[in-house]
């Protein structure tokens, strides 16, 4: 039998201030994590919820990571191609701005061997890495993006560099006979030119006469050719034909040769013969001086620039089949044994841009790659290496108009052509990335903000609430202790107080 009385302790004392500090530990705890709960458990119904606001946020922060991984190449790239820009823009000046025709002992100007600086420049900004990635490379981004300078211009020991491909398509172009692998002949009062149907010198484009009683016809046949037949009258003074050429860069020039009673005649001119025949022989004579001063003088230039061309546009890169070069009849494709391949990056058939993609946002993703083959870096690096590649004799008379009509095709291609791409262009590329990048970045920070505040809802704590909760229970527990502590004291003797006689 157990006896109860004011002065026992009773088991529901003790669980209730069990209860009380347990629910002190808790809100301590919750206190100082800031956390509703320890594991997801605890959460009850709001677990899945709150697993599944976590995911978001971890999604979330890897974005923001690409996006700033992202955003630092791009950056790093619109610096290059601002460089690049320059890079042009002062070969373009320093060409412009040239003094007197000088060589040096290495056959060329001091524009030339500034031009093989640039080169160099160029080529180590076309390698520029961020981080370890090589960002002109296409999607091979371990790879270095294009080969040094100097193995572009001369090659190694078994592979041929641009200076070599260069003096290989000048002699292509000039031909056997120097002439630029046209033909002038005729016989009587009839004037042929004729072209020998290669690739390579001066192609026929046209032909118009003002010749008084004279017929032009062509080009036509194969290989091509136009025919003067001067008919059965002399042209009169003043008259004149032209004849419309195209050079190996692409480039148009035009012959045109006057009539003249004078003899000799003066330049781009031929004198009235007896007879259509003496007037058509005359004409051939001043027709071969023309071509072959040409040859001599725009043609050199446009080999140099073709050879440039083919050599970083094309690939692989495109070489003239010999030798025998001045008789050689075709181009052949270089092989990485015989030919330096000037772009050691990645080179497939995706658009250069498609080559490098990322996702900055859960609906968001952008493509920013980069290859140094797009048409206005190509060219860009064609047109510098051309200037650098050529060389001039001091012996040759038309070295310095060879020279100037160089100078004047890269500044021209410097410039940009029409309905070509210029480094803008590529500029303008990664400025849209960098946009698309930057609002990523401020639509993943409000998507955190947002998913944070609804994760704190479930996981996290009233700070003021608990301190409130704390206190009070603090209070409840040191009263009920109190009140616990004189119950232990008190016995029967002291409730029923003192007994009295």
């Amino acid at each position: 039998m157990s006896i109860t009385g004011p002065g026992s302790i009773t088991a529901a004392n003790v669980t209730a201030q069990n209860n009380m500090m347990n629910q002190l530990n808790t809100l301590g705890e919750e206190l100082s994590s800031g956390e509703a709960a320890q594991t997801y458990s605890d959460l009850g119904a709001q677990a899945g919820v709150a697993v599944a606001l976590g995911a978001q946020l971890s999604n979330i922060s890897g974005y923001n990571a690409t996006a700033t991984t992202v955003g630092t190449t791009l950056s790093i790239a619109q610096s290059v191609l601002g460089q690049l820009a320059d890079a042009s823009t002062a070969v373009q000046q320093a060409v412009s701005q040239q003094g007197q025709f000088a060589l040096d002992n290495t056959g060329q100007t001091t524009i030339q061997e500034s031009a093989a600086s640039y080169l160099d420049e160029i080529v180590s900004m076309l390698n520029t890495q961020v981080g370890d990635n090589y960002i002109f490379s296409g999607s091979a981004v371990n790879q270095p993006s294009v080969a040094s300078a100097s193995t572009i211009l001369n090659g190694t020991g078994t592979q041929t560099g641009l200076i070599q491909l260069t003096a290989q398509r000048q002699e292509a172009d000039l031909g056997a006979n120097g002439q630029g692998r046209l033909t002038v002949g005729g016989t009587g009062a009839n004037v042929t030119l004729s072209a020998d149907g290669s690739p390579f010198g001066f192609q026929l484009a046209g032909v118009n006469s003002s010749l008084t009683g004279a017929t032009a016809s062509g080009p036509s046949g194969s290989p091509p050719s136009i025919s003067v037949n001067l008919g059965s009258t002399n042209p009169n003074p003043g008259d004149s034909i032209s004849f419309d050429l195209t050079l190996p860069d692409g480039s148009s020039q035009t012959i045109t040769l006057q009539a003249t009673t004078d003899s000799p005649p003066g330049a781009n001119q031929f004198t009235i013969g007896a007879s259509p025949s003496a007037t058509a022989a005359n004409m051939q004579t001043a027709l071969t001086g023309a071509i072959t001063n040409l040859a001599q003088t725009a043609l050199p230039a446009a080999s140099a620039i073709a050879a440039a061309n083919d050599f970083f546009s094309s690939d692989p890169p495109q070489v003239v089949a010999g030798p025998p070069y001045d008789t050689a009849t075709s181009l052949v494709s270089g092989t990485p044994a015989n030919t330096v391949f000037w772009y050691t990056g990645e080179n497939g058939t995706t658009p250069a841009l498609q080559t490098a993609t990322a996702q900055v946002g859960p609906s968001m993703s952008i493509a920013y790659g980069m290859r140094a083959t797009e048409p206005a870096i190509a060219s860009l690096v064609a047109n510098v290496a051309a200037l650098a590649a050529t060389t001039y004799s001091a012996s040759d008379p038309n070295a310095q108009a060879s020279y100037d009509a160089l100078s004047q095709s890269v500044v021209a291609n410097l410039s940009g052509q029409p309905g070509t791409q210029t480094i803008s262009d590529i500029e303008a590329n990664i400025a849209s990335a960098q946009q698309t990048v930057t609002r990523a970045g401020n639509l993943n920070t409000q998507t955190q903000t947002t998913l944070q505040d609804m994760l704190q809802g479930i996981e996290g704590v009233n700070q003021n609430q608990i301190g409130e909760d704390l206190l009070t229970l603090q209070n409840n527990l040191s009263a009920s202790m109190s009140v616990t502590a004189r119950l232990a004291q008190l016995s029967l003797v002291n409730y029923l107080g003192p007994v009295t006689g």
